[in-house]
């Protein structure tokens, strides 16, 4: 365990709530030059650090959102080129998710009363001597340009307040005061497994103009989340206020889906040439109503001074899709900008509103895709760490958002205690295999097991005598479209058949995984879970060959869990078929059966009906919110109803990636590459065309190397490019062909018409 010299130290005044903490320190003389110097960097809250006037890092919201009560990250940075023989270290402290406000309860300072701050500068010198400069009781605290912050609501800047002069040496000011050691024991401490927050890429606006009401609109192009830098000039005491929204309604700021959420931020002007940016906060939007700027909409058309910031966790981008059909193409993108926003540290439900909170049940929907999209490994490795302290905590429960703030508000009046939920809780199991399939790095199964093997354990113990899980609160088929807006677990498939597949599935992932870390005794015991379940569903919910419910849903998760003998599999695929069929190719299910349904078609031989589903663009589909000009995943298919109205219910976010999670499919199956073996040592090459798409391209940086796919129909043939990266083999699969083992390299082959079928939607 690292030894820490530093300790967290409070400002004795409240400073607004957006403190500054300043030390100032003399190196040691007599050890030759200065070979390296680390900062650790930490706080009760969130903390921008500088040394000697310069930023230490572009970090942003450090130390971010972990479960506070067992675990406090800290940042290690390299700040060798920024001590000096006097070096003068400031800290500026926020709210962040520490103390600021969380959930839709109203609530705040959750975790803790008071903002601190840490930072512990190692300093080595030539001869090997080590310098510690460290925080504090000599330091002092004091007032900054922020007069107010929350991730909710947003951050007040008065430029007027601005001064730098507190990071130069021999700075004092009477508004100054002192700080106070808040006795916290460190033994939390642990540094970050997963990426930090940074900026990613800046928008300028695409639009300005004024609104029916007389109000200044700025339209950026894209959801996204972040915020808006401010240059502007203007008189001293003027304030401009931005306020933000993800769409427009009636031609107006559409703000009633963010509920509490002020999303605002106020930029008090100094006289001079300002410059703004909210670092303390983050919105979820893509349309901005300004009020307040010097010359209004004509000053912002001709001269600009608005600029739209994205963050995100900072993880690398490894799996790229493309069709000739753009609004497929667009489908993807928006899954990847929804995975953008909504990876902010936590992997969130939703970036805008009073939520934004880590529910399980998106990321157990969406790991797979995630997990080809960008390099995730990392950032949800940490975020699995918290769940299994809150699952420890909890006597094995997997609460349904992690960190887990939920206990500390009050259950909605008429909800039971919260308890094991399928798909939510299943994110313990569900979410380590996902990554351990995509990146074949087995740290993911050895840290998560404990909590695995607990989470399967626990819903064994849930189950009734009869061997189903056919009691308690679940939520079952979340959001199916044919649930009316304000009951979203009012889906059409029986919770409980879906609780039991749900079951059956994490028996089976945790059997694997004890398989693979070699534990014969625990492989074994979960194998007689799964068999017990698997009997248990068939003789109980199963009836030649119809699933209790008859929805869309059992059959997707039947067909794909593969509980399902041989013949109730092939009645199940053509159930499944017709039902696909009677909806008219429109979505009939939710989040716990949207990331099956088109795998299950195409597996029982009616891909025709997949890409049906997928081309569909009438409400509900997955095309629909593009036709509506959606550039993220909406959270219910019709967020955003035909006529331009939010839709009415109290969930309506327009940036929620579960629905997403179809992109698993388009990357394995209309792009046509998926692992053959975890990490991709061995791949599948095996494009299915169908609909109307000409072509598709799909790449990915493998642990190995990139693997790439490219296809297009020609003259009615199949025409196919595919790379193959050292260290792995590949098997290729063309339709009407035998299966061809090839080692690494570049391929080319072409399917003649009359062996190739193209299915058409």
């Amino acid at each position: 365990m690292t030894a820490f010299h530093a300790r967290m130290i409070a400002p004795d005044a409240e400073f607004d709530g957006a403190p500054l903490l300043r030390g100032e320190f003399r190196l040691d003389e007599g050890h030759g030059a200065v070979e390296s110097a680390t900062i650790l960097l930490s706080a009760l809250g969130v903390v921008e650090a500088w040394i000697n006037g310069r930023r230490a890092s572009d970090d942003l919201l450090t130390p971010g959102w972990s479960s506070f009560e067992w675990r406090l990250r800290y940042d290690e940075l390299d700040v060798t080129e920024l001590v000096g023989p006097t070096t003068v270290i400031g800290l500026a402290l926020g709210n962040g998710w520490y103390r600021g406000r969380l959930t839709w309860s109203g609530g705040s300072k959750f975790y803790g009363e008071e903002l601190a701050g840490f930072a512990e500068v190692r300093v080595r010198f030539a001869d090997g001597h080590e310098q510690i400069l460290a925080t504090d009781q000599s330091w002092t605290a004091g007032p900054s340009a922020t007069t107010a912050n929350d991730l909710y609501d947003g951050q007040d800047i008065d430029a007027r307040r601005f001064d730098d002069a507190w990071l130069a040496p021999g700075f004092v000011s009477e508004q100054w005061s002192g700080v106070h050691d808040v006795g916290d024991d460190l033994s939390r401490f642990e540094p970050y497994i997963g990426p930090t927050v940074r900026r990613q890429s800046v928008l300028p606006p695409t639009r300005v103009w004024t609104s029916p009401a007389g109000r200044v609109l700025v339209d950026f192009g894209q959801n996204l989340v972040g915020w808006v830098r401010a240059e502007v000039s203007g008189t001293s005491g003027d304030v401009v206020t931005l306020r933000h929204a993800e769409v427009l309604e009636d031609g107006e700021l559409g703000t009633r889906p963010l509920r509490s959420a002020k999303a605002t931020d106020r930029f008090t002007l100094s006289g001079r040439a300002d410059v703004f940016e909210p670092t303390l906060t983050f919105h979820g939007f893509r349309y901005v109503e300004v009020d307040g700027w010097p010359g209004g909409a004509e000053a912002l058309r001709e001269a600009g001074g608005l600029t739209a910031v994205v963050i995100s966790s900072d993880m690398r981008r490894i799996g790229r899709f493309e069709t000739s059909n753009a609004m497929v193409s667009r489908l993807h993108e928006n899954a990847v900008w929804g995975m953008l926003g909504n990876f902010v540290d936590v992997p969130t439900d939703c970036p805008q509103r009073d939520e934004r909170l880590g529910w399980t049940g998106d990321i157990a929907a969406f790991a797979p895709s995630a997990a080809y999209l960008f390099d995730c490994n990392d950032f949800l490795r940490d975020w699995l760490r918290d769940l299994a302290l809150e699952q420890t905590h909890r006597d094995g429960l997997v609460p349904v958002v992690i960190p887990d703030v939920l206990k500390y508000i009050d259950s909605p009046e008429g909800l039971p205690e919260p308890d094991t939920s399928a798909i939510w809780s299943d994110a313990a199991v569900w979410v380590p295999w996902a990554l351990w399939t995509a990146y074949g790095d087995v740290r993911v199964l050895k840290e998560s097991y404990a909590s695995m093997t607990s989470h399967a354990r626990r819903v064994r113990s849930k189950l009734s005598p009869n061997g189903l899980w056919d009691t308690g609160m679940q939520f079952g088929d979340w959001l199916d479209p044919d649930a009316p807006a304000d009951q979203p677990w009012a889906a059409k498939a029986d919770p409980h058949v879906v609780a039991t597949l749900c079951a059956y599935r994490t028996a089976t992932l945790v059997q694997a995984a004890a398989e693979i870390l070699g534990s014969d005794a625990d492989a074994a015991e979960f194998r007689a879970m799964a068999d017990g379940l698997r009997s248990a569903f068939v003789a109980n919910y199963v009836a030649k060959g119809v699933i209790t419910s008859d929805a869309t849903t059992v059959y997707a998760l039947g067909i794909c869990f593969g509980i399902l003998g041989e013949e109730d599999r092939e009645s199940a695929g053509h159930r499944l078929a017709e039902l696909v069929e009677q909806s008219g190719f429109h979505i009939s299910t939710g989040f716990a059966g949207t990331p099956f349904v088109t795998d299950a078609l195409t597996d029982t031989g009616h891909l025709d009906h997949a890409y049906r589903l997928l081309l569909q663009t009438e409400n509900p589909s997955w095309l629909y919110p593009v036709s509506m000009g959606a550039t993220t995943i909406w959270e219910r298919w019709d967020s955003m109803l035909p006529d331009g109205t939010i839709n009415g219910g109290e969930m309506t976010s327009f940036n929620h990636y579960a629905l997403g999670a179809v992109v698993d499919w388009l990357h394995r199956t209309v792009g046509g590459l998926a692992p053959l073996e975890p990490g991709y040592r061995r791949i599948l090459i095996a494009p299915q065309p169908g609909g109307d798409i000409e072509w598709a391209r799909t790449s990915l940086e493998t642990p190995y190397g990139e693997a790439r796919v490219q296809w297009e129909i020609s003259d009615g043939d199949l025409i196919l490019t595919a790379t193959v990266p050292e260290g792995c083999t590949a098997v290729l699969r063309l339709p009407g062909e035998s299966d061809e083992q090839v080692g690494p390299g570049e391929y080319s082959r072409n399917v003649q018409r009359n062996a190739l079928r193209v299915v058409s939607a």
